[in-house]
């Protein structure tokens, strides 16, 4: 069972012809509300991709919370954790350009008030995958994760939006899922190279932790149990990226609590994550089960993998 701890937003994403400079103000073709937040657009990809998932977070008292949990609700992600607050319900603002690249601005709302005490100790057992990312207080996420840690859970992190993190966090990880642009954010806190191959491996070596840098259209490198992968890119003509990272995510969670090894998993979230491209918006973007296994065998036979180096 996967438990994810995280936000919960409605998107409001303007499509427009370039990302607007400082200063500039641009006219936009449309708008579309839908729902959003990396928690809930990780809990809606692993569910998708064929987990059995439990969300817990924060939403307001206003009618933006329904939009926020209709697909989740919809789709079977269990919302009995999600606590009602008095703040508004977290908005996310959004600018797609043309080439389907974006500009985001989170608005926390009442994902400011998400706890750790929120979730159950029930919920934390050897058999859970517990899912974070850094949109909720960042010290109630790491309080999850070492409760989790104890209960013998899997944790899994991925440190998005990029945002320094105490090497605290290092004993309390099994896996981190990060970008480029993340992974030099952590690097120096972390004491480890910023190029993604060597943050990976050294992080990897040092701390045994099992980590994945996502390289866009370069696809995904990751050091796992001993081992060093590179995935190369699923191809795809890019509509929008907004939700790719939370697919990739998802489907590696799922593929992963479902008991698959690593290159499997890793086939699974590059596809997830491509074919998330191909639609508009975050979570309505998001692929099933049906969609990402026909692709996924034929990727996981090009990724190269090679003992980690020493």
């Amino acid at each position: 069972m996967i438990l994810v701890f995280g936000s919960i937003n409605v998107d409001l994403a303007a499509r427009v012809d370039a990302l607007p400079r400082r200063g500039e103000t641009i006219h936009a073709h449309g708008l579309a509300v839908s729902p959003g937040g990396k928690g809930a657009n990780q809990a809606l990809a692993a569910r998708r991709a064929g987990a059995d998932v439990a969300l817990a977070g924060a939403v307001g008292g206003d009618a933006f919370a329904r939009d926020a949990l209709a697909l989740l609700e919809a789709g079977g992600v269990d919302l009995a954790h999600v606590r009602r607050h008095d703040a508004t319900t977290g908005v996310a603002l959004i600018h797609v350009d043309a080439a389907g690249d974006n500009a985001i601005t989170v608005v926390p709302g009442a994902n400011a008030f998400a706890t750790a005490e929120d979730v159950p100790e029930a919920l934390l057992a050897r058999a859970t995958t517990l899912m974070l990312q850094l949109e909720v207080p960042a010290a109630q996420s790491l309080a999850l994760a070492r409760r989790a840690r104890a209960a013998g859970a899997r944790t899994m992190l991925n440190a998005a939006p990029a945002t320094p993190l105490d090497a605290g966090w290092l004993g309390n990880l099994g896996v981190l899922v990060v970008n480029a642009i993340e992974a030099r954010t952590l690097a120096p806190a972390f004491g480890v190279p910023e190029p993604p191959e060597a943050f990976a491996a050294s992080l990897a070596r040092r701390h045994a932790l099992d980590v994945v840098v996502t390289l866009g259209g370069d696809g995904a490198l990751a050091a796992a149990r001993g081992a060093l992968y590179r995935v190369p890119a699923q191809a795809v003509q890019v509509v929008d990226t907004v939700g790719a990272g939370d697919a990739f995510a998802g489907a590696l969670a799922a593929a992963l609590d479902g008991g698959a090894g690593w290159p499997h998993a890793l086939a699974c979230a590059a596809v997830a994550g491509a074919l998330a491209c191909t639609r508009p918006g975050a979570q309505a973007a998001l692929p099933d089960r049906a969609a990402i296994a026909p692709l996924a065998g034929p990727l996981e036979s090009r990724i190269v993998q090679q003992r980690l180096p020493a």
